[in-house]
């Protein structure tokens, strides 16, 4: 009796020595954020927006209001140097989506192997960034499926890919699946090196992508349906792009976890611009899984 006496003093020394910690958040001042990519046989393609804070309030107008509009925005292939124009597209209620581009009659498209310069001036500041277009040496051989293991759902198949890695570590990949007449959605982790699989041909299972818009429902994450018709985007990317998405998706992924290790978004962007641009070599993959 005497020791559980004498660790309930101490618990009640611990409880009564508490203290209430208020947390005042710094207001930082909005920085640029670039969402910027190039893939081989497409114009390029360039979103520009203004950070918030993090207690925000955040509504449709307050997102709208966060595009930055009329900067001066160019992307050089080391021979040319193209300016994009903003366009403007709208998307209901009198909101509309921008973006930078060479439009459909642009004289500048992604090229396999090609390092290619951003910049960015707007506000009076410039912002400058690089990517290079990976050759498409990392593919999909062939895709297949099959009925989802341990799960009583006939419906529900798994996605299952050989995939081939050229010899030589450095082969850096992002993959998007796209079910039926859906748009292209990236894997919930979507960027993979070849640490392990270095020069090898492997089987593995391509989970369907997301939107991260939308809450996800876990319990049907990853798997497709009987009657989908897949297309799986698998693009070999650089190692600055890679670093991007990699620390951006486990920042994704680690919001609201009090125990999850603090990490930073590392970007491609100078002069403490955030974002990225990203190269892609693209390759397409179809399959028809039957009903």
């Amino acid at each position: 009796m005497k020791k559980w006496g004498w660790f309930a003093g101490l618990l009640f020394a611990f409880v009564s020595c508490e203290k209430d910690i208020q947390l005042q958040p710094e207001i930082q001042a909005p920085k640029l954020v670039v969402e910027a990519q190039i893939e081989d046989g497409q114009a390029p393609y360039v979103i520009l927006s203004s950070s918030l804070n993090y207690f925000s309030t955040i509504d449709a107008a307050t997102l709208n209001g966060t595009y930055v509009r009329n900067a001066k925005v160019s992307i050089s292939d080391g021979s040319r140097n193209v300016a994009l124009q903003e366009y403007s597209v709208p998307i209901g209620n009198g909101y509309f989506f921008y973006y930078y581009s060479t439009g459909n009659g642009g004289t500048l498209f992604g090229e396999q192997g090609k390092t290619y310069q951003l910049s960015i001036e707007t506000g009076g500041q410039l912002y400058r960034s690089s990517t290079r277009i990976p050759y498409l040496t990392k593919k999909i051989d062939s895709l297949w499926w099959k009925k989802a293991p341990f799960n009583t759902d006939s419906n529900k198949v798994v996605l299952m890919s050989r995939v081939t890695d050229p010899p030589g570590l450095g082969n850096y990949i992002r993959y998007f699946t796209k079910a039926n007449s859906e748009e292209f959605f990236p894997g919930m982790n979507s960027v993979f090196d070849d640490q392990i699989v270095d020069g090898k041909t492997y089987d593995i299972q391509i989970d369907q992508g997301v939107t991260k818009n939308q809450k996800i429902k876990f319990e049907d994450y990853g798997y497709f349906k009987r009657g989908d018709t897949v297309i799986v985007k698998m693009c070999n990317i650089d190692k600055a792009s890679f670093d991007f998405w990699k620390t951006w998706e486990f920042a994704y992924q680690s919001i609201g976890n009090p125990f999850s290790t603090p990490g930073k978004v590392i970007g491609n962007i100078d002069n403490g611009g955030l974002g990225s641009f990203c190269g892609y070599a693209v390759q397409y993959k179809r399959l028809i899984i039957p009903k």
